[in-house]
């Protein structure tokens, strides 16, 4: 780096801070900035490796991540590397892309030399004073990718670890980065390869391939000329342990005339053709290497089968895709498998079916984690739900949609999308003996096709029945009424629980058990950004409040009577219950969404908003047919809550008011671009950033007609919960009510999660009359928790049993 001098560096934070650092001569020298704001313009995540310890020798963290970040002054910027111990402040969400951070604590990097080298952040403070927007207001002037890079631009590789890529912020199964190619490279180089391959002019079958290697023989003559029938997603398997720089696989299963198998990329073989190979493609494989399969080695197949492993050296593999002209009909190869269904047949499919589907989305949840363990490692899996329309019944397919390692693809799909997803697996969920929902979700093999998506690749199954069919009934579909259920974001949960409390213990199925308010405290403490969980918790209502969605609707609320305490229970202070008066309030303004904020973002404002002709035929056609500030509102009546009075030993948890990311969202077709980054989880890169409460600019949807509030005291310990309820209601096609009559008492709604069916439902107002049914009723409730980001703890009720 040059050296850091010259008068722009008087108005510089970044090179005045940092030539402080570099003129320093001490052993562990430092330079902190003062109240001058810095800004994140970018985040970058990659796994730590084995020289963790070297270069982070006073560190205590057990994550495996590592974070770079992209922070400017406005006058220049810079690429620093993170300290472990702000990656809680990450995994949070309240330090992201966007942020305004003072008194930065910046060290030398390990390779640093004595004109500055890199340079890394030990120490920050997130400005939560600012508002979150304040980052955009004060970069609004300022071409962010034109700002100068104090010094070299930095190479686009981790700075602390030795990895070749960075790895996406929220999971580790899908790619990112411009490593990650496109297009098809360029032939390597013939290399020696020892024994195993030394002639790649002929082919081989699959099937000589197998019978040679089971009889020992290590020289595999000739290519191999297979369809690619199934692709998996990528594997990350980077430990903290391990130097491989590209710790990644991938699988693929091929067949030909005589047989199948599975082909394993491995490490930059992956960087270099994951991306453009494909099911349906025909590809020639040199250069391979042939071992027993994984299935075979750990005893899960009876009978021994091979695995072909394409490595980037020893041997160095060689790919071809052959165009379709010159595959020949003397090869035999098999056609792609499919097997659709329709919605109609999930009732009659065993749980685990394997299928594919078709559909119109009608709806696109909001992304959400959950934590999955793998041995001894735990990692966060990102994922959304998607329900589809198609000809054969009212009712939706819902997905449960982990990432496919397809992340192009799967960022649009939006409502109104034709997808096709395939090699999902069907999972049956009881709510009594005579009632079941069935949902689908990923295998490692799902592939996700979509409408809209550009220059990707051709979906490959047109021209099968069950693809004609649907073409046909899309023809005729009445295209306003579908756009009419589209909905985008909001909370969802999906299967339904049991209504009775016996039935809900019994499927529990291993997860978590009672839990007191306390620990239920500690564990939503240790939740990450947008991490959902669901708890069992034993409480009792101390109050309850509806709030409608119209504009200066009224606001009903009772308050009920303390309930009696137990024993064990220490006797709260007087006055320690929560009295709230709440205020009229128009929760949604009168003015135009579309001008309360204008998108400052040029690239998302416009791209593809133009279109306003939209038809569900034309766009389908291509794809099945082929061609050649904060939280705070600053409306004058906006609801406000008086702070309830709470003993000092009292704590909260959840939120006296719904949050805009719990609110399903009516699907604008014309900025859906815009709406999607807003629907989705914090961007890494600051020209993709929206302003915070750009979510409210679209409006809720119809399903969306007010929510209860409801205060619970955790009977074990006295902790306070603030919980929303959003009933489910008869006619309401989002969040439909089970198909079981009951009472429409206090106590058959929260046991059922909604009204019956079969009735009119009772007013908000009688509700709230009637709630007192509830004093001195102990419940077992079963709450959804998800972090929304920052403080924001979202508390939804599921379900609420009577304990007798």
């Amino acid at each position: 780096m040059a050296a850091l001098s010259g008068s722009s560096s008087e108005c510089c934070t970044l090179k005045k801070t940092l030539k402080r650092l570099i003129s320093n001569t001490s052993a562990s020298p430092r330079a902190r900035t003062h109240s001058e704001p810095l800004y994140v313009i970018s985040l970058e995540r990659y796994g730590r490796d084995a020289d963790f310890g070297i270069r982070f020798p006073d560190s205590i963290s057990m994550s495996e991540s590592l974070f770079d970040a992209t922070i400017t002054d406005g006058d220049c910027k810079i690429r620093v590397s993170l300290d472990p111990v702000v990656n809680r402040l990450i995994s949070v969400n309240k330090l992201h892309c966007g942020s305004v951070i003072r008194n930065v604590e910046f060290s030398r990097g390990e390779d640093s030399d004595g004109d500055g080298g890199s340079f890394h952040v030990c120490s920050l403070e997130v400005d939560r004073l600012s508002g979150g927007d304040a980052a955009l207001r004060a970069l609004s002037s300022v071409n962010v990718r034109s700002i100068p890079w104090m010094g070299a631009e930095p190479s686009a590789i981790p700075l602390r670890a030795r990895r070749s890529s960075y790895l996406p912020l929220w999971n580790n199964h899908d790619f990112y980065g411009e490593m990650w190619r496109e297009t098809t490279p360029s032939e390597p180089d013939a290399e020696d390869s020892g024994d195993e391959i030394d002639d790649v002019g002929s082919t081989v079958s699959l099937a000589e391939v197998r019978r040679r290697f089971l009889s020992g023989s290590r020289r595999y003559r000739g290519a191999l000329c297979v369809r690619i029938l199934h692709k998996s997603r990528l594997i990350y398997y980077g430990k903290a342990d391990q130097k491989c720089e590209c710790p990644y696989k991938a699988e693929l299963q091929v067949g030909d005339g005589s047989s199948s198998a599975c082909v394993v990329l491995w490490n930059t073989v992956c960087l270099e053709w994951y991306r453009i190979l494909h099911p349906g493609q025909v590809v020639r494989l040199c250069h391979y290497r042939v071992k027993e399969s994984y299935s075979s080695r750990t005893g899960q197949e009876s009978e021994p089968h091979i695995e072909i492993s394409l490595n980037s050296r020893n041997p160095t593999a060689q790919i071809t895709i052959i165009p379709k002209n010159q595959i020949s009909p003397d090869w035999v190869l098999p056609n792609l498998p499919h097997s659709f269904i329709c919605r109609q047949e999930l009732p009659s499919c065993p749980q685990g079916h394997i299928c594919d589907v078709i559909g119109v989305v009608i709806f696109v949840g909001r992304p959400e984690r959950v934590r999955k363990k793998d041995g001894q490692r735990s990692e966060m899996e990102e994922y959304r739900w998607l329900q589809l329309a198609d000809r054969t019944s009212d009712k939706p397919i819902t997905i449960k949609l982990f990432s496919t390692s397809q992340p192009d693809i799967q960022s649009r799909v939006y409502p109104m999308a034709l997808v096709v997803c395939t090699r999902l697996k069907l999972i049956r969920s009881a709510v009594n003996r005579a009632t079941t929902f069935e949902y689908l979700t990923n295998t490692s093999l799902t592939q996700v096709y979509c409408t809209g998506t550009g220059a990707h690749p051709v979906m490959p199954y047109r021209g099968v029945r069950p693809i004609r069919q649907f073409l046909h009934w899309l023809k005729q579909v009445d295209e306003s009424s579908l756009l009419e259920r589209a909905v985008i974001g909001g909370y969802f949960s999906y299967p339904p629980l049991p209504v009775s409390l016996n039935s809900f213990m019994e499927n529990r199925q291993g997860g978590a058990g009672l839990i007191s308010g306390g620990e239920m405290k500690l564990e939503c403490e240790k939740l990450n950004y947008r991490e959902k969980r669901q708890f069992a918790v034993q409480c009792v209502v101390t109050a309850a409040c509806y709030h409608h969605r119209e504009n200066n609707g009224r606001t009903q609320y009772s308050d009920l009577p303390s309930a009696p305490l137990s024993p064990r229970v220490p006797r709260q202070r007087e006055g320690s219950e929560p009295h709230r008066t709440p205020v009229k309030r128009k929760l949604f303004s009168s003015t135009s969404p579309r001008k309360r904020l204008a998108p400052p973002l040029q690239p998302f404002a416009t791209e593809d908003d133009a279109e306003r002709d939209f038809s569900l035929f034309d766009g389908a056609m291509e794809f099945l047919v082929g061609q050649q500030d904060d939280d705070s509102n600053d409306e004058d009546d906006d609801e406000e809550f008086s702070t309830p009075p709470t003993s000092p030993l009292t704590s909260r948890l959840g939120l006296t008011r719904v949050a805009i990311e719990t609110l399903p969202r009516v699907f604008c077709y014309e900025r859906r671009h815009v709406q999607a980054v807003a629907v989705g989880m914090q961007v890494n890169n600051f020209h993709k950033l929206l302003p915070q409460r750009e979510l409210e600019s679209f409006s809720p949807a119809s399903c969306y007609t007010g929510y209860f509030t409801l205060t619970m005291r955790a009977l074990s310990d006295g902790v306070m919960l603030d919980v929303l309820f959003l009933p489910a209601a008869p006619g309401n096609l989002h969040w439909m009510p089970l198909p079981l009559s009951h009472d429409n008492s206090w106590e058959s709604v929260l046991s059922h999660g909604g009204f019956s069916p079969h009735a009119l439902p009772p007013s908000p107002a009688d509700m709230i009359a009637t709630a007192n049914q509830l004093t001195n009723q102990r419940l077992l409730c079963v709450l959804d928790a998800c972090a929304l980001g920052a403080e924001k703890l979202e508390l939804v009720l599921n379900r609420a049993f009577p304990l007798r």
